[in-house]
């Protein structure tokens, strides 16, 4: 076990990307969009001095707390290997104790019902969080959908899907829905649907700034813009990442206006389209809640992306080690406190 050197940075994304169980916020690249955090890495290798295994952990100073330790989607190695986890999970903690962290949280994309692997990590000495149902619960999403694509032609893909989602492809098409790929100078217009796609849905979004550091540093090989056109004006789009064997869809927004022609089920197509094309294993459409009620007010995402004939996947959800019991605890009083006032605060805002 070693912490990564930027001496060693190019040969941990190598060892990334050709890794089957990949995630993007794992990479360097992701951990350059993440400002406000310090990323270290932990790696092991072999014999041979090949690397094995790896984690990667985002670093940030609470307030009154101390400094919280986080991985997301990590790690990436065997994860039914002891031996490897128990390495990383020793870089993990000589992390900790030098940064004085109260608690190290991790989101693995791990189904939960992988018992092998939630009885390694328990030995390890992890708590596993295993009750959260909706989006404001985690950071990351627990419950996804996940379409599998590998070896498959475009036939077979579009031949699994709803046929209720089938017919939306093809008017859009018929309605003269355009797609194009969008540059920098497209994040602009995005950003403008996507306030009104928040406004509509009631959720928070990130700045302009933030899609543009995201385009910065992933741009051209890991970030897609696809933006759908209706009389030359902008209706929808989406971002995509692209790493490795996977693409995930990440961000998305659509106006109030020509919902009806069904740009969002085009515009996923494209997407869907271009990963068979260059080969990949997965196209992840990210979370829905886990409450499958259609009274739900997510229920129409849920629907949305269950018609593309992807797998409804529920990852075993937080890990964590709190190496300071009773600050964790209430930290924990005070973020959920503090998401509340957050919640009540934008909705108010939205209402104005």
């Amino acid at each position: 076990m070693k912490i990564l050197t930027d001496e060693d940075r190019n040969r941990y994304n190598e060892f990334l990307e050709k890794h089957e169980r990949c995630n993007f916020q794992q990479s360097s690249q992701w951990q350059k969009v993440k400002t406000s955090w310090k990323d270290e890495v932990v790696i092991v290798e072999d014999d041979n001095g090949d690397i094995i295994g790896s984690i990667s952990v985002l670093i940030r100073k609470i307030p009154i707390f101390g400094n919280i330790m986080y991985s997301a989607r990590g790690p990436v190695c065997d994860i039914h290997d002891k031996k490897v986890l128990a390495e990383l999970t020793l870089g993990l903690k000589e992390i900790a104790k030098r940064n004085k962290a109260f608690v190290l949280k991790i989101e693995p994309d791990i189904k939960s019902d992988d018992m092998e692997f939630r009885k390694i990590v328990s030995e390890l000495g992890f708590k596993i969080k295993d009750n959260a149902k909706n989006f404001s619960e985690e950071i990351q999403p627990r419950y996804v959908f996940r379409l599998d694509i590998k070896d498959k032609t475009e036939d077979e893909v579009f031949a699994s899907f709803h046929q209720k989602t089938r017919y939306n492809i093809r008017l859009a098409t018929k309605k003269g829905v355009v797609i194009k790929e969008g540059n920098r100078e497209d994040l602009k217009a995005f950003h403008d649907i996507m306030k009104v796609t928040g406004k509509r849905d009631n959720f928070m979004i990130r700045p302009l700034s933030y899609f543009e550091k995201m385009y910065d540093e992933l741009y051209p090989n890991h970030f897609k813009l696809m933006m759908a056109y209706y009389e030359d004006k902008p209706i929808s789009g989406i971002i995509d990442i692209i790493y490795g064997n996977k693409v995930w869809y990440l961000y998305g927004a659509s106006s109030n206006e020509h919902r009806n022609l069904m740009p969002n089920y085009l515009l996923q197509w494209e997407m869907i389209k271009y990963s068979i094309e260059n080969k990949k294993d997965i196209y992840d459409f990210r979370g829905v809640s886990g409450v499958l009620d259609e009274s739900h007010p997510q229920y129409g995402l849920y629907r949305f992306k269950k018609g593309f004939g992807a797998e409804f996947t529920e990852f075993l959800g937080e890990i964590y080690i709190p190496f300071k019991p009773l600050t964790y605890k209430l930290y924990k009083i005070t973020e959920r406190v503090y998401k509340k006032l957050i919640f009540f605060k934008s909705k108010l805002k939205r209402k104005k």
